[in-house]
C-alpha cells in the first residue's frame, strides 16, 4: 500500500508545469513549491508534468531541478520524479558503474524485486542506456555472485506470495539445501542458486518452512553459516522478501540505514523514492512494529531542511497503528 498523497481532484499537468517553472526563476529555489507538486502527484502525472514542461519551455525538467537543487534532496528529486522501471535502472546503473560501485545496492534492488519489475526493468534499462542490464552485472560482478544475479534476472517465476504452492517439492528443495550445505564439507553453491532463483516467493517461503520442520534449525542459519560476502547477501534479501515480505525487509534496511552515528543517506534515498507508491503504508507499520517508533520521526531525528521535507512528504508522518 503506498505512502504517497494525492490532490483529491487531478491537477493540470500544464498549470503544475507553469507553477515549478516560477518556482525555478529569480535568485534562489521556491523548493516548498517544489515539493508541493512533485511530492504529491503519481508516476503518470509526474510523466505528463515533464512533457508540458518540455513543450511550455523548451527545456528538460530533470536539467532543471539538476541546476536548481543539490545534495540529497537534488538526487531524491531526479530519482523520484523517474517511472518505477527507469527509477530501478537507474539506481542499478549508478551502482554497477558509477564513480563508486555499490554491489550490495545493486543485488538489493534485483533480489528484491518481482519478476514482472524485473523484466519492465531489464527493458528501461536497454533503452536508457543502450546495453543490456545483464553485460554490466557481468562486467562488475563475478563468481557464485555474479550467477546468481544473472539467473535471478533471467529466470521467471511466479508472482509474489500468493500462489499455490506444492509443499512435497517445497520439502524436496529443503532436503537439497541441506544435503548442499549443512549436511557436507563444503557448500553446492548450485543448489542454492537453483532454488533461489527458480522458485517463487511463496515457494521459498514453504522450502523456509518445511527447512526448519526438518531439521530444527532456520534456513536464514544455514544461508549465513555456508555463504558470505555479497553471493549470501543476495540470497538473505531473496529469502527475507520470500518468508518474511518485502515491507518488513525495508523497514530493517531502512533501521540499518539510520542507526549509530550518521547516515547512509544512499540507502535511505533508495528504499523512501522506490517503495513510496509500493508498500510504504506497509514498510511504517512493520517499523514501528520492530522498532517501537514511527519512521517519520526516525527520519526527522536523522534528516534537514528541504531533504528532511521531502522526504517526509512521501512517507507521511502518521504515527498510530
Amino acid at each position: 500500500m503506498a505512502s504517497l498523497t494525492v490532490p483529491p481532484v487531478p491537477t493540470w499537468p500544464r498549470q503544475d508545469a507553469i507553477d515549478l517553472h516560477r518556482a525555478f526563476k529569480g535568485f534562489g529555489c521556491d523548493s516548498t513549491t517544489v515539493i508541493n507538486i512533485l511530492a504529491h502527484r503519481d508516476a503518470a502525472q509526474r510523466a505528463l508534468i515533464q512533457q508540458e514542461y518540455r513543450a511550455v519551455f523548451n527545456q528538460d525538467l530533470a536539467r532543471r531541478i539538476a541546476s536548481e537543487l543539490s545534495g540529497h534532496h537534488k538526487r531524491a528529486m531526479l530519482l523520484w520524479i523517474l517511472d518505477p522501471a527507469s527509477r530501478d535502472a537507474t539506481i542499478l546503473k549508478q551502482a554497477l558503474t558509477g564513480d563508486i560501485t555499490d554491489l550490495r545496492a545493486a543485488t538489493e534492488v534485483i533480489c528484491s524485486r518481482t519478476p514482472s519489475q524485473l523484466h519492465i526493468m531489464r527493458q528501461a534499462y536497454r533503452a536508457r542506456f543502450g546495453c543490456y542490464v545483464e553485460h554490466d552485472v557481468t562486467e562488475r560482478t563475478s563468481g557464485d555472485h555474479q550467477r546468481l544475479l544473472l539467473a535471478y534476472l533471467a529466470i521467471p517465476r511466479p508472482e509474489g506470495h500468493g500462489e499455490w504452492v506444492d509443499t512435497s517439492l517445497a520439502a524436496l528443495d529443503a532436503r537439497e539445501l541441506y544435503k548442499a550445505g549443512e549436511r557436507r564439507l563444503g557448500t553446492d553453491e548450485r543448489a542454492f542458486i537453483r532454488v533461489f532463483s527458480e522458485r517463487s516467493w511463496a515457494h521459498l517461503a514453504a522450502v523456509a518452512r518445511a527447512y526448519h520442520h526438518m531439521y530444527d534449525r532456520s534456513l536464514e542459519r544455514a544461508v549465513k553459516g555456508e555463504t558470505s560476502g555479497n553471493f549470501g547477501f543476495g540470497l538473505l534479501t531473496v529469502l527475507r522478501c520470500a518468508a518474511d515480505t518485502p515491507a518488513r525487509y525495508f523497514a530493517k534496511v531502512l533501521h540499518k540505514a539510520m542507526k549509530g552515528i550518521g547516515t547512509s543517506d544512499t540507502a535511505l534515498v533508495r528504499v523512501v523514492v522506490t517503495r513510496a507508491e509500493v508498500d510504504m503504508q506497509y514498510i511504517k507499520a512493520e517499523y514501528h512494529r520492530l522498532y517501537k517508533r514511527s519512521l517519520a520521526d526516525a527520519i526527522h531525528a536523522e534528516t534537514s531542511g528541504n531533504y528532511r521535507t521531502f522526504l517526509l512528504s512521501l512517507v507521511g508522518r502518521d504515527r498510530a497503528y
